[in-house]
């Protein structure tokens, strides 16, 4: 959620979500291994990739029925998972903008009339699960808007504010007002109204808004009583860096910490050695969680900027990176058209999709890609990821992800330079690899030379 507020970059973090894992560190290539106490991920989890769907801004419309109309373009791009942000009705007392915020509820078991009915959500799910898409929603657990149907009827739930006496606002967001969990019936409405949707529409999880300032505790009794129904996909806002625990209850988290370091490395000309550091204090925490990646998201796009605002010329290195690291990719409706404005996040503001295919290809190549070669799943103890020598360790970032005879290679030049020379020096390198995106053929075994451009990337597929 994290409306304006969540612009003072939250460092939220995610944990664990896997029985026991071997993980190779990135820079050692040595194997580490973990184990923490989890629930099982939903087998098709390990292999998804994530849209993230604004459906007020998607189309002129604003509607679930206008959005249907995309099906099958998304479908033909590779995207897996539909995650829509919050469909429920939004609360008018304090509301900001014209609109209102997704993220204040007024009502958990409803839909937002702005984009159709209950029935026009069923339908949408039930086309897209007749396409292969797996459909999650937003879950926002730890407030409501002001004028929730809960404050007249169950004011008990609210926290108070012992100065007003009033509700308690949400930190910094005064449109939102937070809930009691010490309460066991608020807890059990909550469940109850989750459960809701999975009954009633057949969804297949939820991304949990914020997830960590929920206690842990209700998410783990949440998840179990819900799996029994229905075995569901479990993605939590936090990052794992800060909020390793939270992974007991999820089975994907968050990379903010990745998200901001990309962004400095960027704008301050750092060494790719910042950057590396980054994903060994991930790595060290062994494969806990399957962690998202991404270079835009709501927040950061209305908040902080595009992904062009933030990496310019790197972003579609980082997209790769995002596509081919032990991880799953994340995208934000909108990215495939090279979307370069900030949308409102109160009003209404349509996406432009003038040139909606502008980059759907690249993103086509990746999520493909992704989805079928086993060596870029995600949260696989039968998957190593290798960092591969070369003799620019300063400027260049390559990575070998390996599945028995499956393999991928990724060759980043993460700097401006052009003209970059170098070669890969790793023994680890050999056989012949296609292109992903020109499908030309490369002999590793007999020449292990590079020359590219500034920002360039290389994916290649054994």
């Amino acid at each position: 959620m994290r409306n304006v507020l969540l612009a003072f970059s939250f460092l939220l973090l995610l944990g664990s979500c896997k029985l026991m894992k071997k993980k190779v560190d990135p820079e050692t290539n040595k194997n580490t291994s973990n184990m923490l106490k989890k629930f099982k991920p939903v087998d098709w989890s390990h292999s998804t990739n994530i849209y993230e769907v604004n459906v007020r801004q998607f189309t002129e419309e604003g509607t679930f029925n206008a959005f249907a109309q995309h099906l099958p373009r998304l479908k033909e791009m590779g995207v897996k998972t539909l995650w829509f942000m919050p469909i429920t009705p939004i609360a008018q007392k304090n509301k900001k903008g014209s609109l209102g915020s997704y993220y204040a509820c007024s009502d958990y078991t409803s839909v937002n009339t702005e984009f159709g009915t209950l029935e026009d959500f069923k339908n949408l799910v039930k086309q897209a699960h007749e396409m292969g898409f797996k459909v999650i929603i937003d879950w926002v657990a730890n407030h409501t808007g002001w004028d929730h149907k809960w404050t007249k009827e169950h004011p008990e739930y609210y926290l108070k504010d012992t100065a007003t006496g009033d509700f308690k606002i949400a930190s910094g967001m005064d449109d939102i007002i937070e809930l009691d969990f010490s309460k066991p019936a608020l807890r059990k409405a909550m469940k109850e109204a989750m459960q809701y949707w999975v009954s009633e529409c057949d969804i297949d999880g939820f991304r949990c808004d914020l997830a960590f300032w929920v206690g842990l505790d209700f998410w783990k009794e949440a998840r179990k009583e819900l799996d029994a129904v229905k075995p569901l996909f479990w993605l939590g806002e936090f990052d794992e860096l800060e909020k390793p625990e939270y992974g007991e209850a999820f089975d994907a988290s968050y990379t903010w910490t990745w998200m901001h370091r990309t962004e400095d490395f960027y704008k301050q000309q750092q060494t790719v050695d910042t950057l590396l550091s980054v994903l060994k204090k991930y790595d060290d925490l062994g494969d806990s969680t399957m962690r998202a990646w991404f270079t835009s998201n709501h927040d950061e796009n209305s908040w902080n900027g595009t992904e062009f605002e933030k990496y310019g010329e790197m972003a579609k290195a980082l997209a790769v990176f995002s596509a081919t690291w032990n991880g799953i990719p994340l995208i934000y409706g909108g990215q495939e058209a090279s979307n370069t404005k900030r949308i409102k996040f109160f009003d209404k503001d349509t996406i432009d999709w003038q040139d909606k295919n502008r980059m759907g290809s690249f993103y086509q190549t990746l999520l493909n890609l992704h989805s079928n070669n086993p060596a870029l799943r995600s949260g696989d103890p039968a998957v190593q990821t290798f960092r591969i020598k070369t003799t620019e360790p300063q400027r260049v970032f390559a990575y070998l992800r390996k599945h028995g005879n499956k393999e991928v290679l990724v060759v980043l030049n993460l700097s401006a330079q052009k003209d970059l020379h170098f070669e890969i020096t790793d023994s680890i390198v050999t056989g012949i690899f296609k292109n992903v995106f020109s499908g030309a053929a490369n002999d590793f075994t007999k020449e292990k030379s590079f020359e590219m451009q500034g920002w360039e990337y290389g994916v290649y597929e054994k």
